[in-house]
């Protein structure tokens, strides 16, 4: 009687490392939003430091600190160590957290909870149809930014002009906005992978990169679905 041995078919080298490269940016992009989590939260059960940040210009000092962590990595990440990189996203992520600690003592925890989960699951899905879909979404990236690009500027505006009518158009217009970007750019993370250059520092900045692009769409996903969900103390 003979046997027959069930095949084993081992898959390329160039897909076990796009995996490895997708995994590491869905991994810091995690550590990212842990990071923002638990600094906001600490800082929202503080309240000397909520009136040191909220009550002077301090809170100004970090914006403008995180705008330019945002464009130091987009474009100066090149002369970056793999290290000073992670460094850099993290460092970001805290003082992110520094700034968004305010929705704790707006909004009721219940609420920042349910509304965690509903971006959690739409960030999700769309991170799946982006990762799986044969459709190129270049072309509806750049038309993305460029709204992206409107809806800041109407938010500037709505600073002044206090519309609510217009605060809801940017709210549901970013969510769309988010929702798709979110699509592109697990896209484009498949794409950022260079085959052979597993274990390189590029590679590893790379994925920093991926992890800052995924991280800002859930951030800001996040805060315009709150505007939705969040149910105000």
């Amino acid at each position: 009687m003979s046997t027959m041995g069930t095949p084993h078919y081992a898959l390329p080298q160039s897909i076990i490392e796009e995996r490895t490269f997708i995994t590491r940016v869905y991994g810091w992009m995690a550590g990212g939003l842990v990071t923002t989590g638990l600094v906001a939260a600490y800082t929202a059960a503080n309240p000397a430091l909520i009136r040191a940040i909220f009550g002077s210009g301090l809170f100004w000092v970090l914006i403008v600190a995180e705008l330019g962590i945002v464009m130091a990595l987009s474009w100066a990440i090149k002369h970056m160590s793999p290290a000073m990189a992670i460094s850099a996203f993290l460092f970001y992520a805290a003082l992110n957290g520094l700034t968004l600690s305010m929705i704790f003592l707006i909004y009721t925890a219940e609420s920042i909870g349910l509304t965690f989960f509903v971006t959690a699951g739409t960030f999700g899905a769309m991170c799946i149809y982006g990762a799986t879909t044969k459709r190129d979404l270049t072309s509806m990236g750049n038309l993305l930014f460029m709204a992206l690009f409107g809806l800041i500027l109407a938010s500037v505006v709505n600073i002044f002009w206090h519309s609510s009518g217009l605060y809801w158009v940017v709210t549901y217009a970013g969510i769309l906005i988010f929702v798709g970007l979110t699509a592109y750019d697990a896209q484009k993370i498949k794409q950022m992978h260079a085959a052979g250059m597993e274990g390189t520092d590029e590679d590893r900045k790379a994925s920093v990169v991926g992890a800052l692009a995924l991280y800002l769409d859930f951030i800001n996903l996040f805060l315009l679905l709150l505007r939705l969900f969040g149910r105000k103390k």
